[in-house]
């Protein structure tokens, strides 16, 4: 083990942090969406989450966090991560992979919901096809990724997109800082009485 890599891993992590900090596009739309979520819940709406492989940890992280606790008891959030191993693995072998969302979305999804999507990259055609088929069916879109300009940060109605750097680990890091600030954000507006004692 290298003190040395650790402390260059940990330098790397504190700038994109900072880089975050600092991206007031990216501030406002974490904002934006805690409000289209906290709009949702309030209509009796219903967000599902999905990702590919972290994206997908992160997707499930959010989806418990909601329908769980966060720091402090309160009533369950409606939501769900795509994350059914045998939907996957039937949509999967029948259809093909890059239906594997997109398929859930149409059989569960209804006016007035959100759909959480999660890519890195803003390039992975499941992700995509789910976002085209939200829209289709009148659901609100949050999408989170690490590239400007990418097809999901264009398709998306709110596009949260952190500071890239060089790799994926980088953006899923900070996807995860702003899933637990959404979660606060929501919390703060639905529930106030958890932050009555600050």
């Amino acid at each position: 083990m290298s003190k040395e890599h650790i402390l260059a891993a940990l330098s790397e992590a504190h700038t994109a942090l900072e880089a975050l900090m600092k991206n007031e596009d990216a501030l406002s739309a974490v904002d934006r969406a805690a409000g289209v979520f906290a709009d949702c819940i309030e209509a009796g709406g219903r967000i599902y989450s999905c990702g590919n492989g972290g994206s997908l940890c992160d997707a499930m992280h959010f989806a418990e966090e909601m329908t769980g606790r966060y720091r402090s008891d309160r009533r369950p959030y409606g939501a769900t991560a795509i994350s059914d191993v045998s939907h996957m693995a039937c949509v999967g072998n029948d259809y093909g992979y890059e239906d594997v969302f997109s398929r859930w979305v149409e059989g569960f999804g209804r006016k007035g919901d959100v759909l959480l999507a999660i890519s890195t990259s803003g390039t992975s055609k499941n992700i995509l096809k789910a976002v085209r088929a939200a829209k289709a069916c009148g659901m609100t879109v949050v999408g989170m990724t690490g590239r400007e300009g990418s097809p999901l940060a264009l398709e998306s109605d709110v596009a949260i997109v952190t500071p890239a750097g060089r790799w994926a680990d980088r953006v899923q890091e900070l996807h995860i800082k702003c899933i637990h600030i959404m979660i606060e954000l929501v919390e703060r507006r639905l529930d106030p009485q958890n932050y009555a004692n600050e």
